[in-house]
């Protein structure tokens, strides 16, 4: 598959605006990227390695988790084994968030004539 600069961006827009219509959290960029991380890279994931990855602080990271905690798409846990650590989790609400939204990606690419399964 291989999309035109133009094309990426229409893609996005409509991805983008089918999450904002539809009665699912909006999440910040920064928030998009940690739940990214956390679903897509093998843990552990660390309030720490997760700054250093996203080149933010750590109280960053941390008002991010508070928000996608409520929204139950991320859990924190404290590290057994270093207490220094907390650890971030994968939660079935983010799971599913995330299965949504693959859903809503592949639809608006076949839609832009980008099959992304070819």
């Amino acid at each position: 598959m291989e999309l035109k600069p133009l094309d990426a961006l229409k893609l996005w827009h409509d991805v983008v605006l089918e999450t904002v219509r539809r009665d699912v959290p909006d999440l910040s960029a920064r928030q998009m990227a940690i739940l990214l991380c956390v679903y897509l890279e093998a843990p552990p994931h660390t309030v720490r390695g997760l700054a250093a990855k996203l080149g933010v602080s750590k109280p960053a990271i941390t008002r991010a988790l508070d928000t996608m905690g409520q929204k139950e798409l991320l859990k924190r846990k404290r590290d057994e084994t270093d207490k220094r650590n907390v650890l971030v989790q994968r939660t079935v609400a983010g799971s599913v968030y995330l299965s949504e939204l693959a859903d809503t990606i592949i639809e608006k690419a076949k839609i832009h004539g980008q099959d992304p399964t070819l």
